[in-house]
């Protein structure tokens, strides 16, 4: 009976190691599954005595082929990915649009001092000074469709943070739903595994929204929280994040768990909202402050030099431009001024003169001290924003690269434990196919033997 019972043993195991097996084959293209296998254990034996052989083969659990670092390795990189990703079509706008002659401030600076260089060949010319208000016009145009296009690229970040945030809030909530469900599953005996498979699939989706620490706890269940420590998922509880609007445009996270409300800090967010805040704050930003800086410094200083000079009737000079930083409308040229209004004379009895025209052609050359940049020439402020943004771009299309890559190599480093092989799954199903038949034959020769023992006391 003994030999029976071992083999029956032997038969059930290479079964269950069979179902695993062929488990694991249906899942080949299942995204995220986790392989299985039996593990086999030795049964003791039911008897003492130096003869007493083991009592066969059990399968205490199935095994999930699963390694804690190399998933949280797949979930960094795909928190890096997600990041330049996001900040990617941003910058390549940026760069487009301020790279454009049609656009480029450049352009509307040459123009405008041509204008004033042409008007000095005949100060009194009407066309001239005409045309030295056209351009100023044009050159107003611009900043106001730049800073336009800055306005709607920061309105589109902190709309696409939004939206992200509820993402995560929908994927954290999810993610704590499937530890209950797991930790009740493994409380019952039942194999969780799929249960985990799933969550494992809702943090990577949430790796790529925001970067990630994850802990296994003893239940099975994993506790979730941002790279600062401020939780996000704990057992079945899970945080809510929320979006605050600053009077400034800007965007502040806000993280309510449990009792306890949090503010999240920015500069190592990962995934998308770390995209979106590095965009915003260390390109989109200074470009809009840069930009603004110098309206407001060519309003300035031109508005300055006219009213140092004298009109074409001899009156004193009166500004050209008119700066509004709150405005979306930037920068305009004052209202009803016309040609013979401009102060290119520095003699009230002299229309003819040209020295205030010949100081205000001179500020181009002038130094200005600018937020991001520093003390630069006037006339190269625009040049040197669009180099370093362009500088920018080309490291964020490196790091993109790079990252990439990375996720790449941790998903096939994922793979390589956690992945299905046919080829070593084949191989699998041919010695368990094997085991069960050797148990099977031991089965048989067990009922000859005790056919033939009952029939010597027959």
């Amino acid at each position: 009976m003994t030999i029976h019972y071992t083999a029956l043993t032997g038969a059930l195991a290479a079964q269950t190691a069979l179902a695993a097996a062929s488990h694991n084959i249906a899942n080949v293209m299942t995204p995220g599954f986790t392989r299985q296998g039996a593990l086999f254990a030795a049964v003791g034996p039911f008897k003492g005595g130096v003869a007493a052989t083991g009592g066969g083969v059990s399968v205490p659990a199935l095994l999930r082929f699963s390694d804690g670092y190399k998933s949280m390795q797949m979930w960094q990189a795909n928190s890096e990915l997600g990041r330049y990703n996001t900040s990617q079509p941003y910058m390549r706008q940026l760069e487009q649009v301020m790279g454009d002659d049609g656009s480029s401030l450049n352009s509307g600076l040459d123009l405008f001092f041509n204008a004033l260089n042409a008007a000095s060949v005949d100060p009194t010319s009407a066309p001239l000074r005409q045309q030295v208000i056209t351009s100023a016009e044009a050159l107003a145009q611009r900043f106001n469709n730049l800073n336009q296009v800055l306005n709607n690229q920061r309105a589109s970040v902190a709309q696409q943070r939004t939206a992200s945030v509820a993402q995560v809030n929908s994927l954290s909530a999810e993610i704590a739903d499937l530890n209950e469900k797991i930790a009740a599953t493994r409380a019952t005996g039942i194999n969780p595994s799929s249960l985990m498979d799933a969550r494992d699939l809702k943090i990577d989706a949430l790796s790529n929204l925001v970067g990630l620490q994850v802990v296994e706890q003893a239940d099975g269940s994993a506790s979730v929280s941002l790279r600062s420590g401020v939780p996000l998922v704990a057992g079945s509880l899970a945080a809510t994040l929320s979006t605050v609007n600053n009077p400034d445009g800007s965007q502040t996270l806000k993280l309510a768990f449990a009792s306890e409300s949090f503010t999240v800090t920015s500069g190592n967010l990962g995934g998308q909202l770390g995209g979106l805040d590095e965009f915003e704050r260390t390109v989109l930003k200074p470009v809009i402050d840069d930009v603004a800086a110098l309206a407001q410094a060519i309003a300035t200083r031109v508005n300055t030099q006219m009213a140092a000079g004298f009109a074409m009737d001899g009156t004193p000079g009166t500004d050209l431009f008119q700066f509004d930083a709150a405005s979306t409308g930037l920068l305009k040229v004052v209202d009803g001024l016309l040609g013979e209004d401009l102060a290119f004379s520095s003699d009230p009895t002299k229309p003819g003169n040209s020295d205030n025209l010949q100081a205000l052609i001179g500020l181009r050359d002038q130094p200005l001290t600018v937020p991001s940049l520093g003390t630069v020439r006037l006339g190269d402020i625009y040049t040197q924003i669009v180099g370093r943004l362009g500088t920018q771009n080309q490291q964020a299309r490196a790091a993109h690269d790079t990252a990439k890559t990375v996720r790449n190599q941790a998903e096939e480093s994922w793979k390589s434990t956690s992945g299905v092989n046919t080829d070593e799954e084949a191989i699998n199903i041919v010695q368990y196919q094997q085991m069960y038949q050797a148990n099977m034959k031991v089965l048989a020769v067990s009922n000859e033997l005790f056919d033939t023992t009952l029939a010597m006391f027959g």
